[in-house]
C-alpha cells in the first residue's frame, strides 16, 4: 500500500498484479477508482472516478463506490420522504442512502491486499439510528477482482434493523468508438420494480433479463427475486465481462437486489448496485434484516473480471 497526497487529501493506493485500486478509507470507506493496465500498456477504468471531483463535497461525487448504510436509497414513513419508523414506534429522520457516503471512518487495518475501516457515527447519525453497534467495511483486492464485506455488530439490548448496499460507478463504455448500445447487461431476476414518489414499489411488467445499456427502461430499475446471485455485463461479443455477486450462495435471499442507474444519457458511467433489499425496507420489511443483541451480521459482495 502507498499513501498519496492528492487535492490536499490523503488517499491510499494498492497495486495488485495489473490492477490499481485507489481509496479514501477515512471518508466513507470510499473506493475511488479501480483500473487495470493492459498488455499493450493502455489503461482501462473499471470503477470510474471523475477528474474534476470536488473533495469538499464527497457525497456529491459521481464516482467510486459510495457505501449505503444503514439503508439504501430513500426511506419513507407514511409517504413522507426522509423518515423511517423504528420498532419502538418513533419516527426518525433518515437522509437518502444513510450516513456513510461522506461519514467519518477510522482506518483500523491495512495491508498489501486491502483494508478495514470502522464507521465513527456522528451526532446526527446517532439521533436517527440510536443503537450501540460497530459497522465495518473491509476491502480485499486481487489481481482481477475485489471483495467487500460489511459487518454490523450489535453491542446493545435491542435488535438493529439494516438494509445496506453499494453504489458502484462502473466506467462505460470502455472501448474507443463504442457507445452504450454496444454493451449488454444480464440480471437473472424474476421481478422488477420502480420506486414511486410516495415510497411504494411498483411492479414492472414484461422486463428483459438481458438488455443493452442504451435501453431507457433499464435506468433506475430494481431487480429482485434473483434466480442466481450475479449481475454480468460487458461488450455484446461476450468478452471482458464484469461479474458482480451477492454472497456465496448460488441463489441468494428472495429480496437480494440489483439496481441499475445512470445520471444522463452521456454520463461516462453506469451504476450496477448490489443491495440487501429493495429501497424503503424499514417500511415494507421485504429483505430487511435484524441483528439481535450480542450478534453480528454480514453482507458480502464481489466484483470480478475473471468469470
Amino acid at each position: 500500500m502507498e499513501t498519496i497526497e492528492f487535492n490536499d487529501t490523503t488517499i491510499r493506493k494498492w497495486d495488485v498484479g495489473p490492477s490499481t485500486f485507489l481509496a479514501w478509507p477515512e471518508c466513507g470507506a470510499r473506493l475511488m477508482n479501480w483500473h487495470i493496465t493492459m498488455a499493450d500498456g493502455s489503461v482501462r477504468d473499471i470503477i470510474y472516478w471523475p477528474e474534476n471531483a470536488d473533495f469538499s463535497r464527497p457525497a456529491k461525487i459521481r464516482g467510486g463506490n459510495p457505501i449505503l448504510f444503514p439503508f439504501a436509497a430513500r426511506t419513507y414513513d407514511q409517504r413522507d420522504i426522509g423518515y423511517w419508523r423504528a420498532a419502538d414506534g418513533e419516527r426518525r429522520p433518515m437522509p437518502m442512502h444513510g450516513f456513510c457516503r461522506e461519514g467519518p471512518f477510522k482506518l483500523t487495518t491495512h495491508n498489501e491486499r486491502g483494508f478495514i475501516a470502522t464507521f465513527q457515527p456522528t451526532a446526527a447519525c446517532q439521533e436517527a439510528y440510536p443503537y450501540d453497534y460497530t459497522f465495518t467495511v473491509q476491502y480485499r483486492f486481487e489481481a482481477l477482482a475485489l471483495h467487500v464485506d460489511f459487518q454490523l455488530t450489535n453491542h446493545g439490548k435491542t435488535a438493529i434493523p439494516w438494509s445496506p448496499g453499494h453504489h458502484f460507478y462502473f466506467a462505460l463504455p470502455w472501448h474507443p468508438g463504442t457507445t452504450r448500445k454496444d454493451y449488454r447487461v444480464s440480471i437473472p431476476a424474476k421481478k422488477a420494480l420502480r420506486h414511486l414518489d410516495d415510497g411504494a414499489l411498483d411492479p414492472v411488467k414484461d422486463f428483459q433479463q438481458e438488455t443493452s445499456f442504451d435501453d431507457p427502461a433499464l435506468r433506475d430499475r430494481i431487480h429482485c427475486k434473483l434466480k442466481e446471485n450475479y449481475a454480468r455485463f460487458g461488450p455484446k461479443n461476450g468478452e471482458e465481462d464484469v461479474t458482480i455477486r451477492i454472497g456465496q450462495a448460488v441463489k441468494p435471499g428472495p429480496w437480494a437486489t440489483f439496481v441499475t442507474w445512470t445520471e444522463n444519457d452521456d454520463s461516462p458511467f453506469y451504476c450496477v448496485e448490489p443491495w440487501m433489499s429493495p429501497p424503503n425496507a424499514p417500511e415494507h420489511k421485504n429483505g430487511l434484516r435484524l441483528v439481535e443483541p450480542d450478534k453480528r451480521d454480514a453482507f458480502s459482495v464481489s466484483v470480478s473480471l475473471m468469470e
